[in-house]
């Protein structure tokens, strides 16, 4: 029987990751904050079909409590088969910030939760010989749009790293890259989308699809959709410059939104 572990799996695309799971019959480990929606979310994946649903309530800003789902994830007696590491949120707050709390917070959840998950199932999964590695970043790392693009540059990277030390083991690691998901993700982030046309938006199913194709073929990278791909294989092999010049562009468009719309609630 297949085990995998889900952080954020009661939403958006880790809740998408842990329904397509559940229909493979596969066990589910569901890591999220509210234990109100892992409960719920647990009885929606039993009747999917998971035969056995487990739920951890962690923080993962917490780094005890990240501790604890790696402990979770080197189970002896209780092997995890398949990790996404799909906790996050949107980060809004300038390179010039002075809000430390929030930029802690932002790599706690999205970069060394990242590490500690993943190096866990690593050493796990490399004693047994199998296993797959999922850390889910965005097409945001391959530009340069402030914090966020920043944070999942690296989940990108450390992806990268760590596919190749785990070469040969019989473990793979992918990095999910996607673009625009229609998920909460982005009304909890206070961004509107309405300067998003519509073509730029993608599903959650053919997203998660995509990387669990992916990650059965051992590909590291894996960017959903064919514009997507098209258009970040187009910003890989541009100058610099000229990837610089757009992303203050895309800043600046998405910081007049968020100014209109914040008016708007007034």
């Amino acid at each position: 029987m297949v085990t995998a572990l889900i952080t954020g799996g009661t939403s958006g695309i880790g809740a998408e990751f842990a329904r397509t799971y559940a229909r493979r019959g596969h066990d589910i480990v569901l890591v999220a904050r509210d234990e109100a929606r892992l409960a719920s979310s647990a009885a929606e994946l039993r009747a999917l079909g998971a035969p056995t649903v487990e739920t951890l309530s962690a923080d993962l800003s917490d780094r005890d409590a990240a501790l604890r789902v790696a402990e979770r994830l080197e189970s002896p007696d209780a092997p995890v088969d398949i990790l996404v590491n799909n906790a996050g949120f949107g980060v809004r707050f300038k390179l010039l910030t002075t809000d430390y709390e929030a930029l802690d917070r932002a790599l706690d959840v999205m970069n060394r939760a990242v590490f500690v998950l993943g190096g866990a199932a690593a050493r796990s999964m490399k004693q047994r010989g199998r296993g797959q590695i999922i850390n889910v970043s965005s097409t945001a790392g391959f530009v340069t749009m402030g914090a966020y693009s920043a944070i999942k540059t690296w989940v990108t990277v450390y992806t990268e790293g760590l596919a190749n030390e785990l070469r040969g083991t019989g473990v793979t690691a992918t990095a999910l890259c996607p673009g625009w998901v229609r998920t909460e993700f982005h009304e909890r982030a206070g961004i509107a989308g309405s300067s998003i046309p519509d073509v730029m938006w993608v599903e959650a199913e053919p997203t998660v699809a995509a990387a669990v194709r992916a990650a059965d073929r051992g590909r590291v990278i894996v960017v959903p959709s064919a514009r997507y791909s098209f258009l970040m294989f187009i910003v890989r092999h541009l100058p610099r410059t000229t990837v610089r010049w757009v992303s203050r562009k895309l800043s600046s468009s998405r910081d007049h939104e968020t100014t209109t719309a914040g008016a708007g609630t007034h």
